[in-house]
C-alpha cells in the first residue's frame, strides 16, 4: 500500500512514501462511510471491484523512446526495446513480500518484531511479545530482556539460558510473529523514486522491482545499496536476468539508500540474434560479449560478417563491415554503436525444385551433368499422392457420416499427364530475367531423347503440368464416357482419339432391342456448367425485375385494397421465382431424335469429352399430365392419341390454368408450347399425337404485367436450359 506523502513548502508534490508489506494484514479491517457507518473491508472490496470492471479500461501511453531509441529505429526500420525494461511493465503500486515464508537463521531481531515464546513444564508460557524501541521484550515472571541484534537463530538458546536462570525443568520454543517495518530511501536515475517503507524481510531486488526499477535513463548493471557512507553492494540486474546470479543481492536495514546510477554505454544489437535489444554495457565489451547479450546468433543468422555503425567523435556517423572471426568478435564496442545480424540468403546453391503433378514435388541434390531423367528417373515418379489415395478406397462415406458405401464409379482418379509439355525456369545469369525452357516430358522421361533431356543448373524450377492445369486438344484428352441404360454392354468406356459418341455405341456392342432411342438422355459437364450459369443470371434479372415492380406498384396504389392486391400478387411472382430458382441445370444436349428411330446409326457423330453420359430407356408406356388439371397423373399410351385426349383424360384445365400456356416436353428433351406452334399440325396443337415418355404441362394462370411476363414462359426456359423432364416436378409443385 502507499501511504500520502506531506505536502511540500513551494506546492510542488512531495516524493512518494511507499509501504511495501502484507496487503492482506491491514492495520484496519474496518472504513467509515460518509454516513458515519461502518462497512467491512470484504464489502469495500467488492464495491472497489465493481467501480474498476463499470470503468473503461484505462489507456496505456505507448513508452517515451530514448534518443538513442529513436536513432536506432532510424536505422533498422524498428524499435529495440531497453533490455530488460519489461520486466517494469506491470509493477504494482503496492508491494507484498512474502512476511508468510519461514524467517532465515541470520535475520537480526530489532525492534517493532514480535516473538512467540511458548513454554511448558515448570513454567507455563504463551506469550506474543513485542520488542520495543530499547530492544527489549517483557516475559511474565521473567522480566525484561534486551534481545536487539539477536540473529534468529540465537534466540531461542537466549531466552533458554536466562528463563533457566529461575526455572528448571521446561521446554521452550520460540518462532518469529509479525516482523518490523523499515524505512529505506530510492534515488537517482530511479522511474519512481521516494522513500518507502519495506517489510524486515525484504532484499535490494526486492525493492528494486517495487520501485519500478532504473528510468530510461538509468542504469541497470550499477544500482547501489548504500548504508551509511558505505557501499554495501553494487547490484548488477543483467548478472539476474542472464545467469540467474543473485549473490550481490542482500536484506535491506533501516535507512538504506538505493541508487540507480545514470545509464552507462549503450549497444544496440539487431537482426538475427536471438534476444534483440539495446544492452548497457559495464566495463569494455567486446562483439563477441555483446552477441553473448544477445543470447547468440539465431540458426537463419548469417555468420561470415555484420554491419556495425558508430557515432565518429559525437560528430558523424560510419559503417563498418566486421567479419565474424576471432579478430572480429574481439572487437570492442563503443556507445552508441549499432549491431546488425543479417540473415542468410534463403538460395540454395546445389539444389533444383520439382513441383507439379508429381510424386513427390520438393528441392533435390544437384550434381555436374544432371539431366531431366536424373531428376524424373520413372514414369512412376509423376505419379501423385491423390491418385493412390483415391485409387486405395474401397468404401465412400456419405454427408450425413452415418454409413458408408462401395465405391462403383469409375472416373479418372487424377488429372492425366501433360506428356507433350513440361518447362524449365530459370534466371539468366546475364540480366537475372526468367528463363523458360520448354521440353517434351515423355520424350525426356519414357525415351531419353537427348533434345529433351535437358541439362539442369542449380536453382532450376522444373514444373511438371497435368491436362487440367494446360487444356490440352481435344484428341490428345483422356476421355471416360459412361453408357447406360438399354445397351448391349452398359459401362465405363474410354473413347480413343477420333471416335464419336455412335462409333462408341458400337464398339460397346451396340443397342439393345428394348432400347426406346428416342427417349435417349445425353449430358455433357461443360455444357451443364454453361447451361447454370445463364440459368443462375435469368434469376437473377427476374429477380431484380420484380423488386423493381414491387416498388413501383406500391407507390401507384392508391387504397389499400390496391396495395394489398400488388403485395399479393407480387407474392405470388416470388413463389414462381422459388420454383425456378430450385431448378438446376443438367446439361442435356437435345438429339432431337424421331420416334421411329431406333438403329445406332441415328446416333448423332458427335465428338466425346470427358465425363460425358448417355442414358437410354425401355420404352415407357405412359403419357403423363402435370400442372393446373383436375387429374394430374400418368395415362397409358395409345397410339394417335392426340394432346386434347390425355387433357380430357386428367379432367381438364382448372379454372386457375393458363390454357394459352399449355406445353409439352418431348421424351427426346424437346419442347413444343402452345402459343409458339399453334398450327404446326393440322387441327393446332391440341391435335399433337404425343409418344410415350412425353409429358403435358398446365400452368397456372397468371396476371404478372407487361415487364414480368417476358420472363414467364416456362417452356421456352426449359428448352433454352436443357431443364426438360428434370424440372416438371419442381414447376407443377
Amino acid at each position: 500500500m502507499t501511504t500520502p506523502a506531506p505536502a511540500q513548502q513551494n506546492g510542488a508534490p512531495a516524493a512518494p512514501t511507499v509501504v511495501l508489506d502484507d496487503t492482506d494484514t491491514l492495520p484496519s479491517e474496518q472504513t467509515t462511510t460518509s454516513g458515519g457507518a461502518k462497512k467491512s473491508r470484504t464489502q469495500e472490496e467488492l464495491e472497489n471491484k465493481e467501480n474498476k470492471e463499470n470503468k473503461p479500461p484505462k489507456e496505456t501511453k505507448p513508452p517515451q523512446l530514448t534518443e538513442f531509441q529513436k536513432l536506432v529505429a532510424l536505422s533498422i526500420g524498428k524499435t529495440l526495446p531497453i533490455y530488460g525494461e519489461k520486466l517494469f511493465e506491470n509493477v504494482p503500486t503496492t508491494f507484498a513480500p512474502a512476511d508468510r515464508i519461514p524467517v532465515t537463521a541470520d535475520y537480526v531481531i530489532g525492534p517493532g518484531d514480535e516473538l512467540l515464546i511458548r513454554a511448558w513444564g515448570q513454567i507455563d508460557l504463551d506469550v506474543h511479545a513485542r520488542v520495543d524501541r530499547n530492544g527489549a521484550i517483557y516475559i511474565p515472571k521473567v522480566g525484561n530482556l534486551n534481545v536487539a541484534g539477536l540473529r534468529y537463530d540465537q534466540v531461542q538458546s537466549f531466552l533458554k539460558a536466562h528463563i533457566g536462570r529461575i526455572y528448571q525443568n521446561f521446554d521452550l520454543n520460540v518462532s518469529m510473529g509479525e516482523l518490523r517495518s523499515i524505512d529505506i530511501f530510492v534515488v537517482g536515475q530511479a522511474k519512481r523514486p521516494g522513500r518507502y517503507t519495506v517489510s524486515s524481510l525484504s532484499t535490494l531486488a526486492n525493492a528494486v522491482f517495487a520501485s519500478g526499477g532504473p528510468s530510461p535513463a538509468g542504469s541497470m548493471r550499477h544500482i547501489e545499496l548504500k548504508r551509511g557512507s558505505t557501499v554495501v553492494t553494487d547490484f548488477d540486474l543483467y548478472d539476474l536476468l542472464l545467469k540467474g546470479d543473485k549473490s550481490k543481492d542482500v536484506p535491506l536495514l533501516p535507512q538504506d539508500v538505493i541508487y540507480f546510477a545514470p545509464v552507462g554505454p549503450q549497444v544496440a544489437i539487431s537482426g538475427e540474434v536471438n534476444d534483440p535489444a539495446i544492452y548497457e554495457l559495464k566495463n569494455q565489451t567486446s562483439l563477441g560479449e555483446a552477441l553473448q547479450l544477445a543470447g547468440g546468433l539465431t540458426p537463419t543468422a548469417y555468420g561470415g560478417k555484420v554491419y556495425v555503425e558508430q557515432i565518429k567523435d559525437r560528430e558523424a556517423r560510419s559503417i563498418e563491415e566486421v567479419k565474424l572471426d576471432s579478430t572480429g568478435l574481439a572487437r570492442p564496442l563503443k556507445d552508441g554503436d549499432v549491431v546488425n545480424f543479417t540473415a542468410i540468403s534463403p538460395r540454395f546453391v546445389n539444389a533444383v525444385t520439382l513441383r507439379g503433378n508429381v510424386a513427390t514435388p520438393g528441392r533435390y541434390p544437384w550434381h555436374d551433368g544432371m539431366r531431366v531423367s536424373d531428376l524424373i528417373p520413372n514414369k512412376e515418379f509423376l505419379i501423385t499422392g491423390a491418385y493412390w489415395n483415391q485409387q486405395n478406397a474401397i468404401t465412400l462415406q456419405t454427408q450425413t457420416g452415418t454409413t458408408k458405401t462401395a465405391v462403383n464409379d469409375v472416373r479418372k482418379n487424377a488429372p492425366e499427364i501433360n506428356w507433350d509439355y513440361a518447362v524449365i525456369q530459370r534466371i539468366s545469369q546475364q540480366d537475372l530475367s526468367t528463363e523458360l525452357l520448354p521440353f517434351n516430358l515423355g520424350k525426356a522421361v519414357l525415351q531419353h531423347e537427348a533434345s529433351s533431356d535437358l541439362l539442369l543448373q542449380p536453382g532450376d524450377i522444373v514444373t511438371i503440368f497435368s491436362q487440367a492445369d494446360l487444356r490440352v486438344p481435344r484428341e490428345q484428352q483422356t476421355k471416360l464416357v459412361r453408357l447406360e441404360g438399354e445397351f448391349a454392354s452398359s459401362g465405363v468406356y474410354r473413347a480413343q482419339p477420333g471416335e464419336t459418341l455412335r462409333d462408341l455405341v458400337i464398339k460397346s456392342g451396340g443397342l439393345a432391342p428394348s432400347a426406346y432411342l428416342y427417349a435417349a438422355v445425353f449430358t455433357r459437364e461443360s455444357t451443364r456448367i454453361q447451361q447454370q450459369e445463364r440459368l443462375s443470371l435469368l434469376v437473377s434479372q427476374m429477380e431484380k425485375e420484380l423488386d423493381r415492380q414491387a416498388t413501383q406498384a406500391a407507390e401507384n396504389a392508391k387504397t389499400a385494397e390496391e396495395a394489398n392486391a400488388a403485395r399479393l400478387a407480387t407474392e405470388t411472382r416470388r413463389a414462381e421465382l422459388e420454383k425456378l430458382r430450385q431448378l438446376k441445370a443438367e446439361g442435356r444436349i437435345v438429339l432431337n431424335l424421331h420416334p421411329d428411330d431406333t438403329g445406332v446409326e441415328a446416333i448423332p457423330a458427335i465428338p466425346l469429352e470427358d465425363g460425358d453420359q448417355l442414358y437410354v430407356p425401355s420404352r415407357p408406356i405412359i403419357v403423363s399430365v402435370f400442372g393446373d388439371v383436375y387429374n394430374q397423373g400418368s395415362f397409358l399410351q395409345r397410339p394417335g392419341k392426340t394432346v386434347d385426349r390425355y387433357l380430357r383424360d386428367a379432367g381438364g384445365p382448372t379454372r386457375n390454368a393458363d390454357k394459352d400456356k399449355i406445353f409439352v416436353v418431348l421424351a427426346n428433351g424437346a419442347v413444343v408450347s402452345k402459343d409458339a406452334a399453334p398450327h404446326f399440325w393440322s387441327g393446332g396443337f391440341s391435335s399433337m399425337v404425343l409418344m410415350p415418355g412425353d409429358t403435358v404441362i398446365v400452368p397456372e394462370q397468371l396476371n404478372p404485367g407487361a415487364g414480368w411476363r417476358k420472363f414467364k414462359d416456362f417452356s421456352q426456359i426449359l428448352f433454352d436450359f436443357g431443364l426438360a423432364a428434370a424440372a416438371v416436378h419442381v414447376l407443377t409443385q
